[in-house]
């Protein structure tokens, strides 16, 4: 599998993961289970592949740190 995410973009894709996941300790409600959301940054940012971005042929990973 080609990584395309850049190191800054797997980063905050798993912190912005690590948060939305959060809500799920934090909301109350059924409105919890959108938490569950922040499973897909966090998943494309520790696999450092996106779906999307290879649909789209975008990667923001230097081209000489490809593997």
């Amino acid at each position: 599998m080609t990584r395309n995410l850049g190191s800054l973009d797997r980063t905050l894709r798993i912190l912005v993961g690590l948060v939305l996941l959060s809500l799920l300790f934090v909301l109350d409600g059924g409105a919890r289970w959108f938490g569950l959301v922040g499973l897909v940054p966090l998943l494309t940012g520790l696999v450092g592949n996106c779906p999307l971005y290879s649909v789209f042929g975008f990667s923001s990973c230097p081209l000489s740190g490809r593997k």
